[in-house]
Parts: C-alpha cells; structure tokens; sequence
C-alpha cells in the first residue's frame, strides 16, 4: 500500500513539473508571437509611412530602423554588447551617441533609430562590405584582398553615417522648399483677421507635405498643454538643419512675445525664402555639368576611345 502511494505520489509530482514546463513553453511561446506580431505592425506602419526606398541612402537608413526596432523587441541578437554604443563617458554622452542624437533628430529619425541599433548596423554593414571586398580582391591577388576588405571594412561602418546624413540633407531641403509657402499662408490668415495659431494650423490642415504634417504635430504640441508655443515652434526649427528655418522662428517667437507686425515680416521673409531657394536650385544646376565629369572620364570617354582606336589596334596586332 505504501509502495502504491510512493508511486502515486511520484506520479503526481511529475505531473506537476510536466505542468509547470509546458504552461512555461506555452507563456514563452505566446510572448515571442506578441513580439513577432508587434514588430510586424510597427514595421507595416514604417512602410505605410515612409513607402519604398528611393535611394542607397534611405536602403540603409530603412535598414538601420528596421534594425533598431528588431533589437528593441528582442527579435534579434546583437552581436555587439548591449550598452556598445550607448551609455556615457567621463560624465558626458559618447561621442558617437551625441552625433546620432543631433542629426537623427534632424534627419526625422529620432524616435526610429537607436544608439545600439546603430552601432549593430555599422558592425554588420562593415563585415558585410568587408567579405564582399575581400571575395573580390581574392579573384586578383591577395593584396588586393586585403586593400578592398579594408575599404569595405570602412565603406560598411561608414555607410549609416553618410545615409542618416543625406536623409537630413533632403529632408532640410523639402522643408525649404515648402517655407515659403507656409509662410504666404500664415501671413494670409492674419491679413484676414485670423490669430496666428489659427492660421498655422489650416496650413498643417489643409497642405499635404512632410513639412506640412511636422507644422500640425507643432501645433498639436502646444494646442494640448505639453509644451509652449515658443518651445514647440523652437523644436520644429531644432529638428531641421535650416538655418533659414531658424531665423523666421526667431522672428515670429519676437514679434508674438513683443505683439509687433507679423504679417508683414512674414510676407518678407516668404519672398526671400523665394529667392534663396531659386539661387541655390540655380547653383545645383551649375554644379551638375561640373559633377558629370568624373562618370565621363571614368566610364564613357574610355569606351568611345575602344571604340575608335579598336579595328586600328587590331590591324597593327594582326601586322605585327
């Protein structure tokens, strides 16, 4: 009797403990597919925001968030440490998280991109670039393995660099584009009787532009209470490397406090926002003959040379 209730005890154990392991297979289970599920939304929302790559530049920056996102929900191990990247140094942030904060928040990147994600993208990228260097170096000599793996090496880790800041460069450029613009329409609604937070939000309002929802978020900003309207208005200009943007928030953040003319100052300075954006749009012009050069000597120039000195060359070879 006793030797039956051993076993029956020892059953029951064992079945406890198979229990327990299999509601903890099924918990562990159930929290990787909400981390899938997530990181699929999150993902579908990026895209539905952000649409197709354009560039090699917005390939890596999409690469580099996509990255960021993965390690934030645990879909993905980094193979660099947790805190490589990020932390401070002798009391002050590190250098290269100090660079990610200022120009992701410039290139509209800053809730997307994270100093660990970034400091992964770089490592992978570099090891990418360098295998592939190597690979096609090894087909030549050695050496030049070791050259092109070295300048893949550097090419890679330097890649999310030069793509967060052409992102910023083009997204400066659009906000300058459309400055003018927004501009002429604050300025209307006050000539119109309107208040100048009125009239900043019809242009978010009624304007389809990344420049025009970054005014809306503005204007929601301090709308709800979460900040003033001279830190929001100050922020939008923050988040852009415009140093024309600045100077017209400077402007309206003086005249508001003071209670001076407004329209017309904004009427001013949308003409010259006009004028500005047309020199610098002249100059890429001018600037494109110059920049075409190199792919013409590189590429075209040695052809048209094959081309015309080709059956010459070949009859001196078949003289000879």
């Amino acid at each position: 009797m006793s030797a039956l209730m051993s076993l029956a005890g020892l059953a029951s154990v064992l079945a406890a403990v198979a229990g327990t392991c299999a509601a903890r297979a099924w918990c562990e289970r159930r929290q990787a597919a909400e981390r899938r599920s997530a990181l699929r939304h999150a993902a579908g929302a990026f895209a539905g925001a952000s649409g197709k790559p354009k560039g090699l530049a917005e390939t890596v920056v999409r690469y580099v968030v996509e990255l960021s996102r993965r390690i934030a929900f645990k879909a993905t191990r980094p193979l660099v440490p947790g805190d490589f990247g990020a932390g401070v140094s002798g009391g002050r942030p590190r250098r290269s998280e100090a660079w990610l904060a200022e120009h992701a928040l410039r290139a509209g990147l800053v809730s997307e991109v994270t100093a660990v994600g970034f400091a992964e993208a770089r490592l992978r990228l570099a090891l990418v670039f360098a295998a592939v260097g190597g690979l096609v170096g090894a087909v030549l000599s050695n050496e030049m393995a070791a050259l092109l793996g070295v300048l893949g090496l550097f090419l890679g880790s330097a890649a999310p660099k030069w793509a967060v800041r052409d992102v910023e460069r083009q997204r400066t450029t659009q906000a300058e584009r459309h400055l003018s613009e927004m501009l002429e329409v604050v300025a209307l609604g006050l000539r119109s009787g309107l208040s100048f937070d009125r009239s900043f939000q019809l242009y978010g309002a009624h304007f389809a532009s990344p420049f025009a929802e970054a005014c809306a978020s503005t204007h929601r900003r301090w709308s709800m209470g979460l900040a003033t309207r001279e830190e929001a208005l100050r922020g939008l200009a923050a988040s852009y490397g415009s140093d024309q943007l600045a100077r017209v928030v400077d402007n309206v953040v003086r005249s508001l406090r003071f209670g001076t003319s407004l329209a017309e100052g904004l009427e001013a300075a949308a003409a010259q926002a006009r004028v500005e954006h047309r020199s610098r749009m002249e100059e890429r012009v001018a600037k494109a003959p110059v920049k075409m050069m190199l792919p013409t000597g590189a590429l075209i120039l040695p052809a048209m040379l094959l081309l015309v000195l080709g059956p010459v060359l070949l009859e001196l070879i078949d003289g000879f």
